[in-house]
């Protein structure tokens, strides 16, 4: 990307594309998962759109996708692009206590038993791992913690961090007891999405569905969440973007039985612009750091810390933007014909979902600036001349 952010022709036909998408087949489901009553069965009801949407391409490409989505109809998006998340791989919750020496650990624990791996425990709000029917998802990446002496030995509680893959199969396999949906979580925002809490007892998976082994999860859990802060970034830019352009809409259709239209009332006018800007300085953020974290310049502790500081910054900002559009509409943002009480529910989201603001990426932050090797403007400028 040129530093003047002109869009290659790629992503411009991405950015093209992407709203008919948005308006049509995904803002249609919506449409119709609306006129069911629990989130489970909303859940179940954007199958069809899932199975259009495509992905790929880069990290920038998917953040234009994302941004467009977003700012359309977040909850069915997020169904689609929770896969992505999931298979990074980050089915985990919490924050990153279970990391820190002498804690209890992972609670949920793999076993080597002869020639497989046998898993225990519970997970929640792990988008979308329960799959269509709640019987498991085609394919779940599960962060868990080996039990095994030679990982218990260690005093690193990384040193017993491993990922498992478990397919339908590998659950058909199982008693029928071994995977079960403990309950179905009822949201305040997306309420289209899965992410129930869910059992594992005594499931036995092969030898060969080992994607990290123990000792290699944490590193390879860390860098997935590098990847989809970003695009909790773009999740924020749409969540602005929709709150600005329907404060704007009200603004052009309601002059409040006033002399002059709202745009020339000194307050409604430096809300609004208060908003376009954060809106703009986050996408810039965002489009830097997927940019950044791809391409360069610097070693990758400079590059993730991009992907960091635009998650903890645009969610943050996310919902103090939603909430000074609901301050310019005034009490007419209540009304459920309106978007704003809908988007407050979105974005409250964003800062504590995909690694939390506060317990992870502001930690992963702190981290990086500990290490004596910390060079602060490698990834704007490249490495300063006494850290290459």
């Amino acid at each position: 990307m040129p530093v003047d952010f002109h869009l290659s022709p790629q992503e411009r036909a991405i950015r093209a594309a992407a709203p008919a998408f948005a308006s049509g087949p995904l803002n249609q489901s919506k449409e119709t998962y609306m006129k069911l009553q629990h989130h489970h069965e909303r859940f179940q009801a954007n199958r069809p759109v899932y199975r259009e949407a495509v992905a790929g391409g880069s990290l920038l490409e998917a953040a234009i996708t994302v941004e467009e989505m977003y700012a359309v109809e977040p909850s069915a998006a997020l169904t689609i692009f929770g896969t992505g998340l999931g298979l990074t791989p980050s089915n985990l919750t919490g924050v990153a206590n279970w990391l820190e020496k002498g804690a209890p650990g992972l609670a949920t624990t793999a076993e080597w038993q002869g020639n497989k791996w046998v898993l225990n425990g519970e997970k929640i709000w792990a988008t979308n791992c329960a799959g269509w029917d709640f019987q498991g998802a085609d394919l779940q990446c599960v962060v868990c913690r080996s039990i095994n002496p030679t990982a218990s030995l260690s005093d690193d509680p990384t040193a017993s961090i491993m990922i498992l893959l478990v397919i339908s199969a590998d659950i058909t396999a199982n008693d029928p007891d071994a995977f079960r949906v403990v309950r179905h979580i009822s949201t305040a925002g997306h309420t289209s999405c899965s992410g129930p809490h869910v059992r594992y007892t005594n499931l036995s998976v092969p030898a060969g569905n080992v994607l990290c082994p123990p000792g290699t999860g944490a590193a390879i859990l860390s860098a997935s969440f590098d990847c989809s802060a970003v695009l909790v970034s773009a999740m924020s830019v749409g969540i602005m973007r929709a709150a600005f352009d329907a404060a704007l809409a009200f603004a052009k259709g309601d002059n409040r039985r006033g002399a002059v239209d709202l745009l020339f009332r000194k307050a409604f006018a430096d809300l609004l612009s208060g908003i376009k800007m954060h809106t703009e300085a986050c996408r810039a953020l965002t489009w830097k750091a997927a940019n950044c974290l791809e391409n360069g310049p610097g070693d990758y502790d400079a590059r993730r810390e991009w992907a960091l500081s635009a998650k903890i910054f645009c969610s943050d900002a996310c919902t103090k933007v939603v909430m000074e559009a609901i301050n310019a509409v005034g009490i007419s943002a209540y009304n459920t014909d309106k978007p704003f009480a809908s988007l407050l529910s979105t974005a409250m989201v964003l800062p504590i979902f995909d690694g939390g603001n506060v317990g992870i990426q502001r930690r992963h932050m702190q981290e990086l600036m500990a290490k004596p090797t910390y060079d602060a403007w490698a990834s704007t400028y490249g490495p300063t001349s006494s850290s290459s």
